[in-house]
């Protein structure tokens, strides 16, 4: 399989809710609509990369949810994706394999020696090719935010990004977690480069019923490099 930028260890590490740097001295002063207008150019960004690696992870889930712990590959705008992760399922954490194309997820679960279809929903999961759909996938999530505010710059690796939060409605969350509140309103905090690149987002709340909030840390690197993912045979 193609072997992302960035891997979950990389995103816990070098992520780990955007480490505070001591350059920048205080918030950035920047007024929302020009905020707003920076992301929106890391959607266009996003969108027009040609390839995207990309990592999803949270530390834990609460005790008797099944769902997504965390998922590390490559996507593209096809949208398809190749990579690899774990859920939990039944209170044990299994590793997948996983590839999406053309809206059909294959997956190689705990010790299963090939592929075969899944529907991601039953393991709390969504398709992870549709989280990179500029039409409903993550990118759409930084031209939904509202109550956008600047915050403190933040390093992440050798880079100082400029942070961003906001809230995001449940139902645009959904598309990240499927079982995610519709009701509520989640937070979200974005690491841009002065580029204007998402480097970062980290979402919380009531990703699953009946259960406390939890923090989703995503990492995204867009590249030029064309990345050809097709269905296992």
């Amino acid at each position: 399989m193609s072997a992302p930028a960035r891997s979950v260890a990389g995103v816990l590490a070098g992520t780990a809710v955007l480490a505070l740097t001591g350059c920048g001295g205080g918030e950035t002063g920047d007024p929302p609509e020009d905020l707003q207008g920076r992301l929106d150019m890391a959607k266009q960004s996003l969108d027009e990369a040609a390839s995207v690696a990309f990592s999803m992870s949270t530390e834990s889930l609460p005790s008797g949810v099944s769902g997504l712990l965390d998922a590390d590959g490559v996507g593209t705008h096809t949208p398809a994706f190749e990579g690899e992760g774990h859920v939990v399922t039944g209170g044990a954490t299994l590793p997948i394999d996983l590839v999406s194309v053309a809206g059909e997820v294959y997956a190689k679960v705990g010790f299963v020696p090939t592929y075969f279809p899944i529907d991601p929903g039953s393991y709390g999961a969504p398709d992870p090719a549709a989280l990179l759909d500029p039409d409903t996938g993550v990118s759409t999530f930084l031209t939904s935010t509202e109550a956008v505010a600047g915050g403190e710059p933040a390093r992440e690796g050798e880079e100082v990004l400029t942070t961003i939060s906001g809230t995001l409605a449940g139902q645009t969350v959904q598309t990240l977690i499927p079982s995610a509140d519709s009701a509520a309103d989640f937070a979200v905090e974005y690491g841009l480069t002065d580029d204007d690149e998402l480097r970062s987002a980290v979402v919380t709340g009531p990703f699953y019923p009946g259960s406390d909030d939890v923090t989703y840390t995503l990492s995204l690197d867009p590249s030029d490099e064309v990345v050809k993912i097709t269905a296992p045979t």
